[in-house]
Parts: C-alpha cells; structure tokens; sequence
C-alpha cells in the first residue's frame, strides 16, 4: 500500500513537473537565443561576444572573429612596424600600430635600466591597447649574440664562433638564456637568428652566420628552441610557437642567399642554380620552420637579378605554399624602399611590389603615414587584392595568439634580475672557450707554447690593440649598430683582466703594453717569459665591414713583428672571420682564433693557461690569400691555410 501510495505521488509529481520543464527550457532557449543575438553567453559574455578575447576558443577561431571584426585601415596598421621613437600613445591608437621596433642604438635613455625599458614598452603598450579593437602591439629587437642593444646584457660571442662549438645543446642554452635577458626588459619578439650560410669572408656579415656549411647552420638552428621554447611531443611541427612569458618570438634570417653574394658585397646579387640555391642556402630554414621560428626577414639581396623583396616565386610560391610556413614574413629595415634607383624614388610602386610579394609585416620606422596612405590606396584602386591583406593580417595575428600577447600585453617586470645575471655570464664564458680554435702551437723545432704556465720565472706581457678593449672584443650590434670600442660602453671582462685573474693566484707579474716598438722589446726582451699579443679587427656591421683584403688592420702586423721577433708568443685574433695570416704566421709561436667573443674574456684565458683544453674547429675555411676567394669546403679547387673543420687540441693542465 505504501508503495501504491508513493507510485501515486511519483505521478502526480511528474504531472505538475513536465509543464514546468517545459517552460523552464524554452525560457532557457528564448534567453540562450537573446544572449547569443546580443553577443554570447558565458566566457562570450564575459568577453562581450568578442570570440577573439576568449582563451578557451580554438585559435582559428579566434583569428576569424578579429578579422572579420576589423577595418581596412586596422588591418594595414597590423601591417606596419615603426620605430619605438615615432611611437606615441596617440600614433598607435590612430594608426593602429601592429608592431615596434628599436634599431640598432635605439633605447630610451644612454645605460637605461630594465624598469626603465619596460616602463616604454608598457607605455607604448598602452596606447595599442587603447584602440578600438585592443590589438596587442608586438615589440621587436635585434639581439643577435646577447641583449646587444642593453647596457650591462651578456654579450655571447657572435654566431660564427659560435659554430665552432658544434655544440648545439650550448647554443640553445643561449638562446633561452637571451629571451630571458630580452624579456627582462619587457621585450617579446628578436630579430635573431641569422641563418645565413656566409660563402665569402669578404662578406661584412659573415660573423653572423654559424659557418659556410649549410648542415652545421641547419644543427645551430637549436637556438630557435631556445629563444621559443621546445614544441611538446604532441605539438604541430612547423606552425609558429612561443612556449610561454620566458620565452620570445624568433625571427630567422635573411631569406634567402644573403651569404653567398658576388664577391662577399652585402645587399649584392646571389647567383645561383634552383639546385645550389636548395642544397646550401635553403636546408637553414627548412629546420628554423620544424622548429616553429614565429617569422621570417627578407634579405636586402637579390637572387639571380631580382631582388628578395619583390621576389613573390621564392616568398609566396616556396616558402608560404611549398614549404608551408604559417608565421608572418617581416621586411628589413625599409627593405622595401630599396626595390627602387635611388631608394625611395617610387614608393607606390615599392609598396606595391613588396606586399605583392608576400611580404606580412613592413619595418617603416619613418615613413609609416606614407607606407598606410600608399598602400590604402593600392587596395582602394584594386591593384592588391582584399585576400593578400587578410593573409597577412590573418598570419601576423596567429604569431601574436599563439605567443600569448592578447592575454599578457604587458611586462613582467619581477624579471628584471635576468639582465646580466651571473648564470648567463658564466653560460658565455663556457661558450667563448668552446668557439676558441687553435690555429697553431709550437714551431717545428719547439715544443708546445700552449697551455701556457700561469707561474712564470720572470713576467709575462700583454700586447695589442684587443687585449685591453671590451668593444672590439664584442664587434658590431653592440649597445649600437656599428659597435665602440673602448670599455665605458657595458659590461664585461677584457682579455687582459682575464689573463690577470688567472696568473694573479700564482703572484705572476703582468706588463701590458698596447703598442710596444722595437726598441720597448729589446730593452726588455729578458724580462718576459713569454707574451700574448691580442690583435684584430675593429667592430663593424653589415655593408661598413665588406672588405676585400682581409688584412690584419694596423697596428697589428706591426706588434706581431716587434714582439713574436724577440719573445716567445701567442697571438690572439679577435675578428669576425678568417685574415691573411700567412706572412705572420712563421714568427709566431702559436695562433689562436678568438672570433668576437663578448663580454666574458675570461673564457679566453681559461683556455689559453690550461683549465679547460682547446676544443674548437673552423665553421668556414681558413683562406690562404684573397685570390683564392670564394672558397668553400667540397670545392674542385680546394687549398685553404687551414681547412674547414680544422683545430688543434690541448689537455687541461692538471691541478
């Protein structure tokens, strides 16, 4: 009875119930179909129907909503990238500024301090977000061996020394080491690396590129992993990825043959075959896209005749559609003004041509109201099409969704200790040991001259214009464009206060002497047990440093001759690629290639006095006159000084 009684109830319960249901749903359905009508429900209320705020959606969706949400002139904005300088407040927010930039020297104050740079970068920052839409700018820098535009950043020896670590676990080390010194200033996206495959030394850039072989530039890639991060076992190999707020968005560079110019002349004419063109310049970029690198630069140099900027085959046709590259493709510094004789004299029709081309994102750092009205009226008048903007606009806002720009906009200032930080010192340290190559060591009739003893009978000098100078030692794209010598300029350790640290326990007497005559040697040739003579080049960048004799610039040749006459030497070559050694190389006694190693000369004695053996060998081939020139490891003709893949090796010195 009982159970009759509940079965009853039950009924008469479900009987009051399904009218109320009912109601209930299509109330819920009427105020479901009134929300999304207004604009969304949940997370899309919350974001005010704006798909392209929410986190949780799929990242092309988010990508499609903002899109479609956006204006002709918001989207040519997202195109262009000015200068920090011309970035007000006022500009981004009228403009629509998609992206900033500091070149070479450009910061906000002499020695400014990170809060100081993350201070600007939030101001510009701010002005972006403050736009219709909100968009994230995106700020860019170069930092191509170390934070190099930063007073007191790690500078790491540049790519070319780099390469004769073979070691590319270290080089990611580095590269993850200078997102976190970048991103101490508030910064989320370099212009680094350069994957350039240098074929002539006479090239001004040539100590940006890892080596003149195309296989050891594909391993040094690494770096880009470094910078990004690693994608996950699960991740999409080849779409653009930044791992998280340590990290930065990469840029690999200068697509495509920038190293293998006619006579090494920077911005000059690659000639090549489709073969030679795929088997040495291209392979660097087939593993920079594997690894996700977020964009990619235009090289100022043209292939064949045409010049990259305008070269819609190799940007659109290859590298977007054949190889599938889903990141946004960056102009070089106005690259796009030079598609004309003289640069500038018809900018519709380099703007034109350029975006034609397949280019993304376009570094105007001036002339950005000119670039936003010439290109409007180029789309306006249907000579380039509504699909070519939103292909561009569609890839510069997958990088900035994928890195996490629309949920972090702004720096992270707790980060401001990576800067400099002993870690990264002592990762650069490591690193110059293991780039240093050992030319020679010991005349025929001599025993070995290295490692040297840090305890000597008499004293030990010092000579030459790069012992005692932390600028030449660091070379261009340091604190600016073209490099400084001298040492007020960051900071660091010399060649000569490393040799001193290193002999100092053993209560051994260092005499420096930057530029000894003749006479200075024979008065005191008996006083030394043996000397280091620290010479090279002067910093340079880009086309200020194509040279076609490759000498030992002055005083150099002359202090070798004056000491390594009389005295037992080590001659120590700070430069960014191979010189003429070949009429030096009999006087002394041992030759060692420092390349440009940064700001930790310690590195180079620690090797030079035997804690740590000499491991390095050549990434490009050591030439033995300019003639010679180009000259490259499989050539028919091949007769280097020193070959590629040359070095000798010491033992550490036993404690």
């Amino acid at each position: 009875m009982g159970v009759k009684k509940s079965r009853s109830r039950s009924r008469s319960s479900a009987r009051v119930a399904a009218p109320l249901i009912l109601w209930w749903c299509c109330a819920c359905a009427v105020a479901a179909a009134a929300m999304a009508a207004a604009g969304g429900g949940g997370d899309e209320h919350r974001y005010g129907g704006a798909k392209y705020k929410d986190p949780s959606q799929p990242l092309n969706t988010r990508i499609d909503d903002l899109l479609r949400r956006m204006t002709l002139a918001e989207k040519i904005g997202q195109m262009s990238q000015i200068e920090r300088e011309n970035a007000t407040a006022d500009v981004m927010r009228h403009y629509f500024i998609g992206s900033v930039l500091s070149g070479g020297g450009s910061v906000p104050s002499p020695k400014a301090a990170p809060a100081e740079w993350v201070r600007m970068v939030n101001e510009i920052q701010r002005g972006a977000l403050s736009s219709r839409l909100g968009i994230p700018m995106l700020y860019g820098i170069d930092a191509v061996h170390g934070h190099n535009n930063v007073y007191k950043a790690t500078i790491f020896p540049h790519n070319i020394g780099l390469g004769c670590t073979r070691d590319p676990e270290l080089v990611q080390k580095i590269g993850a080491a200078v997102a976190h010194e970048v991103r101490a200033t508030g910064i989320p996206y370099v212009f680094a690396p350069c994957i350039a495959v240098c074929r002539d030394p006479r090239w001004g850039r040539c100590y940006e590129s890892f080596s003149e072989d195309p296989k050891l530039v594909q391993q040094m890639t690494s770096i880009i992993s470094g910078f990004q991060g690693e994608i996950p076992a699960n991740g999409r190999l080849g779409a653009p990825f930044v791992s998280g707020q340590h990290n930065v968005a990469a840029c690999a560079k200068h697509y495509v043959g920038d190293g293998g110019t006619i006579n090494g002349i920077n911005e000059n004419n690659t000639i090549a075959t489709f073969h030679e063109l795929l088997s040495i310049h291209m392979p660097p970029y087939y593993n920079a896209i594997i690894r996700g690198v977020s964009t990619i630069m235009v090289s100022f140099s043209s292939l064949n005749g045409v010049k990259m900027h305008a070269n819609r085959p190799f940007i659109t046709d290859f590298l977007k559609t054949k190889l599938r590259f889903r990141g946004f493709v960056i102009s070089d510094y106005e690259g796009i003004d030079r598609l004309t004789t003289p640069q500038h004299a018809d900018y519709v029709l380099s703007v034109k041509l350029g975006i034609l081309a397949g280019i993304d994102m376009v570094m105007i750092p001036y002339t950005y109201t000119e670039f936003i009205d010439d290109l409007t009226l180029l789309v306006q008048n249907g000579t380039i099409p509504m699909s070519r903007i939103d292909d561009a606009v569609r890839r510069i806002l997958r990088v900035k969704f994928t890195m996490g720009l629309f949920e972090n906009p702004y720096a992270d200032p707790s980060l401001a200790g990576e800067l400099g930080k002993q870690e990264h010192r002592d990762l650069a340290r490591e690193a110059v040991r293991k780039s240093l190559v050992l030319l020679k060591n010991g005349k025929p009739s001599d025993k070995p001259l290295l490692p040297l003893p840090k305890k000597a009978h008499g004293s030990i000098l010092v000579a030459g214009s790069h012992a005692d100078d932390l600028g030449s030692q660091c070379g261009g794209w340091t604190i600016k464009w073209q490099g400084l010598t001298g040492n007020n300029l960051t900071a660091g350790t010399t060649i000569l206060d490393g040799i001193k640290r290193a002999v100092g326990p053993a209560g051994t007497d260092v005499v420096y002497s930057e530029s000894p005559d003749a006479g200075f040697i024979e008065r005191n040739k008996a006083r030394f047990d043996y000397a280091v003579v620290v010479v090279g080049e002067h910093p340079y960048a880009e086309t200020a440093g194509d040279n076609l004799n490759l000498t030992i610039p002055a005083p150099g040749p002359a202090i070798i001759r004056n000491v390594c006459g009389s005295i037992r030497c080590v001659v120590v070559l700070v430069s960014g690629r191979s010189l003429v050694v070949e009429p030096y190389l009999g006087a002394v006694d041992a030759l060692v290639a420092a390349w440009l190693p940064g700001t930790e000369g310690q590195g180079v004695a620690d090797v030079l006095f035997g804690d740590y053996g000499f491991t390095g060998k050549l990434s490009t081939t050591w030439f033995r006159s300019v003639e010679q020139l180009p000259m490259n490891v499989g050539d028919a003709h091949y007769d280097p000084m020193f070959p590629f893949g040359f070095g000798l090796e010491t033992q550490p010195l036993k404690a």
